[in-house]
């Protein structure tokens, strides 16, 4: 598919992802068109509920050598969960990260749950999380993650002086909300860029 981009320069590819299997993204040149994101979360959410993924530094180190390799890198940190100790876990999380490289773009995104996602999984156990409607499913409760996200947002801020974050899947309320708190255009829910 990337040689496929690589053929014109009006659109790129976006690729998500969990894996560590980069080998052959490593063997093509070049990649201009191309955008990998790698869906990250704190390391006690990973454990408990991405069993069969690659560790949390696993998938830092392989998107580490991919920002080497000249790719155009961002990080999804989504769903973000507030178990016990989450201020901490996502805190290290992002230190993780930025010991190993600069991403293009992070997004934050918060746990949620559409019915039929609901329905159909064996391990409820996330679902004590989920206590508000709306039409992406049931979510987290408003100011709780606003409160995540503000925590990251500033720590990425004043720790980082890092501003290119976006939101994934919210609300305007949340989006104006949050930009009320800190100047970035990526958090105008009319030009969202997750």
């Amino acid at each position: 598919i990337i040689p496929l981009f690589e053929s014109q320069n009006k659109h790129k590819v976006l690729f998500l992802t969990k894996s560590t299997n980069i080998k052959n993204l490593l063997e093509i040149e070049p990649h201009n068109q191309a955008i990998i994101s790698f869906s990250l979360n704190a390391d006690k959410v990973a454990k408990k509920w991405e069993k069969k993924a690659p560790s949390v530094s696993k998938r830092i180190d392989a998107a580490s050598r991919l920002a080497e390799a000249g790719y155009e890198i961002r990080v999804r940190i989504d769903p973000m969960v507030p178990m016990a100790g989450w201020q901490e876990g996502y805190r290290e999380l992002i230190d993780q990260i930025f010991a190993k490289f600069i991403p293009e773009r992070i997004t934050l995104g918060s746990l949620r749950g559409l019915q039929s996602t609901i329905n159909g999984t064996k391990d409820k156990s996330w679902q004590i999380y989920l206590e508000e409607k709306s039409n992406w499913g049931k979510k987290i409760e408003f100011s709780n993650r606003f409160t995540m996200y503000l925590h990251l947002i500033k720590y990425l801020k004043e720790k980082y002086n890092y501003t290119n974050i976006s939101l994934c899947k919210e609300t305007i309320e949340m989006c104006e909300k949050l930009r009320s708190k800190f100047e970035s255009p990526d958090l105008n829910y009319k030009k969202i860029r997750c």
